[in-house]
């Protein structure tokens, strides 16, 4: 077929190019691939529908000279892969890009309303057009998802025979064509008719979204995946699946996981060693680790000896159970953990190289002004790099479930990379003062709100889990509401003091018995990167101000008394004194999906004042 046409496109996007080389493409940004447009997910080009193709075979779809690798060894070994790779990025020079497929295949076209397969138009090659009509043609707004990630096409055929051809589950045997149209009247469903040339009544899409609508026809799952091609075979699956909108954000959730890029490992040195990290793990004695480096190099090691045994107890020291690896939970709480000792005690200055990429100060101000807000020992993280991997994708996934338990690999065989982005930027870290906060946390009052906050949260995800008995605990606690409902008023607060978009600045939590800090930061790729400006709120006289405000803002809402008097509030009744006027934040702010917030434990209530843990703010 015609090869794409040369087109000038903008430096750091992503190009969309159709499998077989047809000549449409789009353009994404090199983030939106992770978070947006990555794996099994559908895009839209133009007037056209796709679905992003898989990471299958050695390369995969993405070629190597356009995805360069990029190296984070804790996050690497949370996920067993070697390496991440950065999405592919469209220049002058870029002849690939990610590869997709058409999807859905069934299309309508406006003028004739006839509803068939993409192919049976009879379109110019290179053109979604109907070949009588010459109209563009419209791809299927509706497809169909189970929840073990499987994607198909919407049933139109058996939708519209249901009663006449009950049963029957082969489209075309009734010899007739199918039609699509829209009475006009209203916006709904049930303006939207299906019809059949057979004479079978027309019928309209209302309740094809119901959850046992396609159950009520006696369909189930056939497994289809059509983001690996129509080479691999359908897998039986047999769980009913779920009528979506194409464009519906339940048809595709990414599973991301993140680290920070914290010494020994931020500054580069040991990324050489990635591909026999895994050998070198396994070995115990400094001469075992050298005849392993001879043999892997052909000669001198690229790293010396000293430093590769440091990393290697610096990784036994995050995980001692060697080879006999925890859950993937202890392990993700353990490089928490590790980055919570490393933003708590900073990088002395002797430790730092020219490629250092992880910069943890001591703010010059006397800290001693924060001691009356039970804030304590802040530090000003001057440069910090944080790469976010696509592990896996979900669908019809519950975005505050803190488990994926039908993650979808992004490919049939095994993977030694992951895709990924890098980010710098630069944040303020902070923590509470354990003394104050450990008396604040037993009181009563404050222990039985917190309390009906994560009954609501374990009942709602036990409702959601196929088995109960499998779902971890919730992870409120009294210390962990209090830091997340902190971080979002500090978010909203430095956004209009300092001029940062809300959505670039971000929370990273660490709530746990032996943490209780919190970091902001921006990691972002755009200018609201690392321009000191945030940095610049972390000296203590700044901060006291900015707490202080924070905290008096949070004391009104302008949905008071509504919000604060509120029983339950959120998804299932996960948040109490909590909504979009007042500690809500973007989604891309929030670790938690915008769930476990209540700001009564900030400020109190009128009622009951002794909640908040800002007292002496709010008493002023």
């Amino acid at each position: 077929m015609t090869p794409p046409p040369a087109r000038r496109r903008r430096s750091g996007t992503n190009s969309a190019a159709p499998a077989r080389n047809l000549p449409r493409r789009g353009t994404v940004r090199r983030a939106q691939a992770i978070t947006t447009y990555g794996v099994g997910s559908l895009i839209a080009v133009d007037h056209e529908s796709f679905v992003v193709s898989g990471l299958d075979g050695a390369d995969g779809h993405w070629s190597r000279d356009e995805a360069p690798e990029i190296h984070e060894r804790r996050l690497a070994r949370l996920l067993d892969v070697h390496c991440f790779r950065l999405p592919p990025a469209s220049d002058d020079t870029s002849r690939d890009g990610l590869r997709v497929r058409r999807f859905p295949l069934m299309h309508s076209c406006p003028e004739c309303n006839e509803l068939r397969r993409h192919r049976d138009f009879n379109p110019p090659p290179g053109r979604s057009v109907c070949g009588t009509c010459e109209a563009d043609l419209v791809p299927s707004r509706f497809v169909i998802a189970c929840e073990a990630g499987h994607l198909d096409e919407f049933p139109y055929w058996q939708w519209v025979h249901r009663t006449s051809q009950r049963g029957a589950t082969t489209p075309g045997q009734c010899g007739g064509t199918l039609k699509l149209r829209s009475s006009g009247r209203t916006a709904s469903l049930r303006s939207v008719l299906v019809s059949c040339t057979c004479g079978v009544s027309e019928v309209s899409m209302e309740g094809s979204f119901r959850r046992s609508a396609l159950k009520d026809l006696g369909l189930r799952c056939r497994g289809t995946r059509p983001w690996l091609g129509s080479t691999t075979p359908a897998q039986n699956c047999g769980l009913t699946p779920r009528t979506l909108q194409r464009g519906s954000s339940a048809v595709w959730q990414p599973v991301l996981k993140s680290a920070l890029s914290i010494p020994p490992w931020s500054d580069g040195r040991a990324d050489p060693l990635a591909e026999h990290w895994g050998e070198l793990r396994k070995l115990e004695t400094r001469a075992e680790v050298e005849m392993c480096l001879r043999f892997a190099f052909k000669g001198e090691s690229p790293v010396p000896i000293d430093e590769v045994m440091a990393l290697l107890d610096a990784e036994r020291e995050e995980d001692p159970a060697g080879e006999t690896a925890p859950a993937f939970d202890r392990r993700y709480r353990a490089l928490r953990n590790k980055e919570y000792e490393r933003l708590s005690s900073g990088n002395d200055e002797r430790e730092r190289s020219r490629d250092e990429q992880f910069i943890c100060e001591n703010p010059v101000g006397d800290t001693a002004v924060l001691r009356p807000l039970g804030v304590t020992r802040p530090m000003l993280v001057k440069k910090l790099r944080e790469v976010r991997a696509l592990k896996a994708f979900t669908r019809l996934a519950d975005p505050d479930a803190p488990i994926e338990s039908n993650e979808v690999p992004l490919s049939d065989s095994e993977l030694t990379w992951l895709p990924a982005m890098q980010v710098h930027g630069e944040g303020v870290f902070l923590r509470l003062d354990e003394d104050r906060l450990d008396a604040w946390e037993k009181a009563p009052a404050v222990a039985a709100r917190v309390e009906r906050m994560r009954t609501a949260h374990q009942q709602a995800l036990e409702q959601r889990a196929d088995d109960p008995s499998r779902v971890p605990p919730s992870p409120a606690t009294p210390r962990m509401v209090l830091l997340h409902t902190l971080a979002h008023v500090l978010i909203d607060e430095w956004s209009l003091e300092a001029g940062y978009p809300a959505a670039s600045l971000r929370e990273r939590l660490y709530a746990a018995d032996d943490m209780a800090g919190l970091l902001v930061y921006t990691a972002t790729s755009d200018s609201a990167g690392s321009l000191g400006g945030l940095v610049a709120q972390g000296e203590p006289d700044r901060l006291d101000r900015a707490i202080r405000s924070a905290v008096h803002r949070a004391e009104w809402c302008s949905s008071d008394p509504l919000c604060v008097e509120s029983e339950a509030s959120g998804t299932a009744g996960t948040n109490l004194a909590a909504c979009h006027a007042c500690v809500l934040l973007p989604e891309t702010s929030c670790e938690q999906n915008n769930i476990l917030l209540d700001r009564a434990l900030l400020v109190g209530t009128p009622e009951e004042p002794g909640l908040a843990f800002f007292a002496s703010i709010v008493e002023s």
